[in-house]
């Protein structure tokens, strides 16, 4: 970023307009611990008015046309291209996250907010059902539509705080719902990034905030009886502790994982097997293995185990550590130092109770090196949590049924990937495994932003993915009309 704008005061949007507050916080890069910004933050009665505003004109909003809407989701997609390079430097500053992997967001982005103009066009067209069926229902036809629930209190994560506050604002737009946005408290930046594009719009004033409130202001939010659907993205605990404390309002929750990589036994070319290892050591990595999605555990059969897990070791080591504004750079810093020692005491904890350490094991600040590790206890701290870091466990087992069973073991549910190319196996894999998505040739890691995505067991409710989240977002009402010559 220019010198100009580090040292400026980033305001915040408060129903479609910029506003500051009496405080601010810095952002700081985990890389360098460089001060990447300063963050206004709005006061109580700040917030009070942006809920206010987005309760006033929920109605209104939710009869916006179709085409207003999609006309600006449209033009932030575009502007999102034409600024990519500076998003994504963005991101890269208050993330940590390798530029590389920092512009992929940015063009994610880019497919999410364009992803929701071409739903915002097409959705809640109404479907007609003939209800004479039944001679009670002569003459009469149902028309059914989507209506908004009400305004919508999104909360983003850390990790990717461009995309995933693109999946809370695009799909609410796109279905006529006001949304109040609240992006993580170490990466406001990118989120608050988003308010520029929308300000250039046509959308009505009061239908979008973004707020960078402290986390320990939330729980009134969460409790605002105005605010009746909420989607969270980050950890079990939070997204459950949100669930619990208003159990009649609506929680779309994307919560934790930790990721299988199943290798079957007909995946056992050297070409398949370098493919596997390939993919493995990059996802288990990319983002510095802050991703829900990340490869946290190998499950590979015993007939490939020992030629599968040296390629992995190779693939691992080869894994390019450090600056992540460099564009050779794989791996960079975790999102701050607490994390990194978060990950350096799972990993001790594991070897001291006889797992075998293959790669890495090192910390060095925030950052921590690309690990390895064989023969990990299920009842340590790394088998049981998502560790959100650059850890993988591999483990060997004998036939399919075990090694599904295997990926089952978890209290988590999110997605896994299956490596076979026998097509029955994809398909018991489908029935047998608790997730939300099996990925079949691949890791778990692969999301495409327009598919369902959300998880099983302990990794949350609802669903993602453009068209899914406006499903969440809006319940349908039936219209009957009596009297019709069917």
């Amino acid at each position: 970023m220019p010198q100009s704008n580090v040292a400026a005061t980033t305001a915040f949007w408060l129903a479609g307009r910029q506003a500051t507050g009496e405080d601010t916080f810095d952002v700081t890069s985990p890389w360098d611990g460089r001060l990447v910004g300063k963050v206004s933050v709005p006061s109580d009665a700040q917030v009070e008015e942006a809920v206010a505003a987005a309760h006033a004109v929920r109605e209104d909003f939710a009869a916006t046309p179709a085409h207003v809407r999609a006309a600006a989701l449209d033009h932030v997609s575009r502007r999102l291209v034409e600024r990519t390079e500076e998003i994504a430097q963005l991101i890269s500053a208050e993330n940590g996250k390798p530029i590389k992997w920092a512009r992929g967001e940015v063009g994610r982005a880019v497919s999410v907010f364009r992803f929701a103009a071409e739903e915002a066009r097409r959705f809640n067209g109404g479907e007609a059902q003939r209800l004479d069926t039944d001679a009670g229902g002569q003459g009469r036809l149902a028309l059914t539509r989507r209506f908004p629930k009400g305004v919508v209190l999104g909360i983003a994560p850390f990790n990717f705080p461009l995309n995933l506050c693109a999946h809370k604002i695009a799909p609410a737009i796109a279905a006529g719902a006001p949304i109040i946005l609240k992006p993580a408290p170490a990466t406001p930046l990118s989120g608050l990034i988003i308010g520029d594009l929308l300000a250039e719009t046509d959308l009505p004033a009061g239908s979008w905030s973004i707020l960078p409130v402290a986390n320990d202001k939330m729980p009134a939010l969460v409790q605002d009886e105005r605010l009746p659907v909420i989607s969270f993205t980050g950890s079990e605990k939070v997204g459950y502790a949100i669930m619990d404390s208003v159990p009649r309002k609506h929680c779309t929750l994307e919560l934790g994982g930790n990721g299988a990589a199943v290798v079957l036994g007909d995946f056992a070319s050297d070409a398949d097997l370098d493919w596997a290892a390939t993919r493995i050591a990059t996802f288990s990595n990319y983002q510095g293995g802050q991703s829900c999605i990340s490869v946290q555990r190998v499950i590979a059969d015993a007939s490939v185990y020992d030629r599968l897990l040296p390629r992995i070791v190779a693939a691992v080591e080869a894994q390019v550590t450090g600056d992540p504004g460099d564009d050779k750079t794989d791996v960079g810093p975790l999102v701050s130092e607490d994390a990194a020692k978060r990950v350096e005491s799972w990993v001790k904890e594991a070897v001291e109770s006889g797992a075998t350490l293959l790669t890495g094991g090192d910390r060095d600040g925030a950052s921590y090196a690309p690990t390895v590790l064989t023969d990990v206890p299920a009842d340590v701290t790394l088998s049981c949590e998502e560790v959100f870091g650059p850890v993988l466990s591999v483990q060997k087992t004998d036939g399919e049924a075990e090694a599904l069973a295997a990926a089952n073991s978890s209290k988590y549910g999110l997605q896994t990937g299956v490596f076979t190319h026998d097509l029955q196996a994809a398909f018991r894999a489908h029935r047998a495994l608790e997730v939300g998505g099996v990925v079949i040739g691949d890791v778990p890691s692969y999301r495409a932003d327009q598919m369902p995505y959300g998880g099983a067991k302990q990794s949350g409710v609802g669903r993602e993915g453009v068209k899914f989240a406006m499903d969440d977002y809006t319940y349908e009402r039936v219209l009957v009309l009596t009297g019709l010559a069917l």
